[in-house]
């Protein structure tokens, strides 16, 4: 535990203290700064319900004419506000608030910055955040917990735009400046955003201990805003590693309390939980997870897809259904749906390959390689990368895996691959480490196990699977416990029919 943990959390005091000072002062722009500043010291630890009579009071100091500055500030607060509480016409509060900033030259200052930054990435337009803002960051004068909270929107700006290595190493130096500031709040957010961006990247090993660390600033802090992102975060862990239950789970977690709506997640969740029920014999689940929930704005992250999608988890089988979904996908071009695009088309090329069509398969597992390899996402191009080598490998026939208990929709559940010949229930068993279901082993440690047990280090087997160092050490850790092995050579022993998949 880092001793800055034993920091105590004054942020909601200091608000209190800004506060007072805001109702004590007669000038209405000083009054207005000091209840923007109150807001940004809570921001990150309060309900979203709470923050809305700080809105009221910026609404009370506006004036005949209109004063540019308490406009900005009232509209930023009114618009983040509204949006977290999913009030209509929110963002209108918010393209306000930008139009003056910009106009008025007001950014030169850092308070308005800040406000820019948070407009922009709450408009779900974080491609605008770097070309705007970044070297205004880098000029301003301003105290460590701003800075901080500056260049964590600049990471997060950066991996939602498409940009994962740049992103990370943004927050990385968030997380140091929180921690320099000692922000938990800060430095909890920054963290939570890690889980994601580490485990795309392909540092699961990172990923895991962001996602402890998260929670337990998330907790310290007392962060409200934090704690209810953190499994959305934590979702994209599970994809990367393999783990289909904790992957399902948390989904079904997310639909059910709305998580996403923020990041423009909030459909796509939904979309891959309807997946996943229809191509798993539960076509009236998904039918009435999309009956609940209409087509997202034109606007929205991933709208032109999604009509599509819809249209093709109703006939899951059908090849027009599917080739019109894969035909919208021309539409997801910009930098919000980096993203997407590629796992949209791993969704499609999965089912290709169950119905056999391995042409089809190919071309696009072989497209969401393309996204997210262009952009650094080496975690999630390790499973399509396993997926295609399923599809390519060598051998006379087609046959079928076994679905797992509770499969994830990728190519590891009922999926057709070429192989001389079906394995053996004793084959079988051992490729799963001869272990009890509930301790399977991952395709992800699968992976890694394959590759130590032929002799490589765990450096050489890093390599070979596009990960780090750390994330084949945390894979073994797992390993040995579920095949109760001590050594490599035990290991060796134990998967010695160890398939790659199985």
């Amino acid at each position: 535990m880092r001793p800055h943990y034993s920091v105590r959390v004054f942020f909601d005091v200091e608000a209190d203290r800004l506060l007072a000072a805001a109702r004590r002062t007669t000038e209405p722009v000083a009054a207005a700064r000091l209840t923007a500043e109150a807001f940004f010291h809570v921001s990150r630890t309060a309900d979203p319900a709470a923050l809305a009579p700080l809105a009221d009071r910026l609404s009370a100091l506006r004036s005949d004419p209109a004063r540019p500055q308490i406009e900005a500030l009232f509209h930023t607060v009114a618009g983040v506000v509204g949006v977290r509480t999913r009030k209509a016409h929110a963002t209108r509060h918010l393209e306000t608030a930008q139009r003056l900033i910009e106009t008025h030259g007001l950014h030169s200052d850092p308070l308005y910055l800040e406000c820019a930054l948070l407009g922009s990435l709450t408009l779900m337009r974080p491609q605008e955040t770097r070309p705007r803002y970044a070297h205004l960051v880098a000029q301003a004068d301003t105290d460590p917990a701003r800075r901080a909270r500056l260049v964590s929107m600049l990471g997060l700006g950066d991996a939602w735009s498409g940009d994962l290595l740049r992103g990370r190493a943004e927050l990385h130096e968030a997380r140091r400046l929180a921690r320099a500031a000692q922000r938990l709040d800060i430095e909890a957010e920054a963290t939570s955003w890690l889980v994601k961006v580490e485990a795309m990247c392909g540092d699961l090993a990172a990923s895991a201990a962001c996602l402890a660390q998260a929670r337990d600033l998330a907790a310290r802090s007392g962060s409200r805003w934090v704690a209810a992102h953190i499994a959305e975060c934590a979702s994209v862990l599970h994809l990367a590693s393999g783990d289909t239950d904790a992957w399902l789970g948390i989904l079904e977690f997310l639909v059910g309390t709305v998580v996403g709506a923020n990041s423009g997640l909030i459909f796509e969740h939904r979309w891959e939980l309807a997946t996943h029920y229809a191509l798993h014999d539960r076509a009236d689940a998904a039918a009435a997870l999309l009956a609940a929930m209409p087509d997202p704005p034109l606007g929205w992250p991933g709208a032109p897809a999604l009509p599509a999608w819809r249209a093709w988890i109703s006939e899951p089988a059908d090849p027009a259904a599917m080739a019109r979904f894969e035909t919208s996908l021309a539409g997801l071009n910009r930098p919000v749906e980096r993203l997407s695009r590629p796992r949209m088309a791993w969704l499609l090329g999965a089912q290709h390959a169950r119905l056999g069509r391995r042409a089809d398969a190919t071309r696009l597992l072989e497209a969401a390689c393309t996204g997210y390899a262009a952009i650094g996402a080496a975690g999630l191009l390790t499973r399509v990368m396993a997926d295609l080598q399923h599809l390519s490998a060598p051998g006379g026939r087609t046959v079928t895996v076994p679905r797992p208990r509770r499969p994830v929709p990728g190519l590891e559940d009922g999926l057709p691959v070429t192989s001389p010949s079906a394995p053996s229930p004793a084959q079988t068993h051992a490729a799963r480490g001869s272990v009890p279901d509930g301790q399977r082993l991952t395709e992800a440690e699968t992976r890694v196990a394959q590759a130590v047990s032929g002799g490589l280090s765990n450096r050489e087997a890093a390599e070979l699977l596009g990960v780090s160092a750390k994330t084949v050490e945390f894979h073994l850790g797992n390993i040995f416990r579920k095949l109760g092995v001590r050594n490599r050579t035990e290991l060796a022993a134990t998967t010695s029919t160890l398939r790659l998949g199985a």
